[in-house]
């Protein structure tokens, strides 16, 4: 049984609309990750410039490693986009279309996993805003 032209029109317009979400997804992703990055470090200055001290670096964790990988896996979204549009292509001109459900909830354990990351980093700013340095430890510092 063949399918119409049109049928055939509509399913690859729909594998293009889906390739563009997930195009967008990617680069809400890098713009987000990039932001996390540059605020983290927009924090640090401004901590530096109230206090008068240097705050300890926390060298893994942190909101620039957080950022760097919301940037790597938004780049990593792009080539999985391009990967499963040219599959669904291919497979919808064979006429076996099949759909996967494993990217889905890849992407949505990676998206959670960044998110939940994302949370303490919140958490320990406020409670170092709240909390700033004595003065006597600043004045100290600086003569």
């Amino acid at each position: 049984m063949s399918r119409s032209p049109i049928d055939r029109q509509r399913e690859h317009q729909a594998n293009e609309r889906t390739f563009l979400a997930w195009l967008r997804t990617s680069i809400a992703l890098i713009s987000f990750g990039f932001a996390i990055a540059r605020f983290g470090l927009f924090l640090r200055q401004l901590g530096v410039v109230i206090t008068r001290q240097e705050n300890p670096f926390k060298p893994i964790f942190n909101s620039q490693n957080l950022g760097i990988s919301m940037v790597i896996f938004g780049i990593a979204t792009i080539a999985l986009a391009a990967w499963r549009y040219s599959q669904v292509f291919w497979q919808i001109e064979r006429g076996d279309y099949q759909p996967s459900r494993t990217t889905v909830f890849v992407m949505t354990g990676i998206v959670i996993a960044l998110g939940l990351l994302s949370m303490p980093l919140l958490l320990v700013r406020d409670r170092e805003i709240i909390a700033p340095a004595s003065p006597s430890k600043s004045l100290k510092s600086h003569r």
